[in-house]
């Protein structure tokens, strides 16, 4: 009697993980949760086709695992193979030139960087340096809304 209510509603079941499983692919975008709920679209279909409840979530899981190791590495690939290498918005401020707007106190100024940006900035760790207005400095990595920067070296003339 249980078999026969699980076998006579089981597509209820399966339509709800796929609408699940597709919510939640929504929000993470990492095609896991994709794949979960195109097995269980072959177990609604198992389940459509007349196959008993057992074998309708042998089927799901089966199909998951396969898609699961088999196709999403692939699609991940090639998804992500076109993506922009640029680095952008912080990621590219190490590396960046700068001036200095404000001298430096106790480790700590502001720096005018070549992008623009006024940042709030100290000194890297391990350098002493005075920093006066007016001084060319190079970020060296960003700490929260600070940029760690360390002195530039003074360019010397080519003779």
């Amino acid at each position: 009697m249980a078999g026969d209510f699980l076998s006579t509603w089981a597509w209820v079941f399966w339509l709800a993980l796929i609408l699940i499983f597709a919510i939640i692919e929504i929000n993470t975008l990492d095609l896991t949760f994709l794949m979960l709920a195109l097995g269980s679209v072959g177990g609604l279909i198992a389940g459509l086709l007349g196959a008993p409840w057992w074998a309708q979530v042998i089927i799901a899981g089966i199909l998951a695992l396969v898609l699961l190791f088999l196709v999403r590495p692939p699609l991940l690939r090639a998804l992500r193979r076109g993506g922009d290498p640029t680095r952008s918005n912080v990621h590219a401020l190490p590396g960046t030139t700068g001036t200095v707007v404000i001298e430096f106190e106790d480790g700590r100024g502001q720096v005018k960087l070549a992008n623009g940006e006024t940042w709030t900035s100290r000194l890297s760790p391990g350098d002493a340096s005075a920093l006066r207005e007016g001084d060319k400095v190079i970020v060296s990595s960003i700490d929260g809304a600070t940029a760690v920067v360390t002195p530039a070296q003074p360019e010397r003339p080519t003779p």
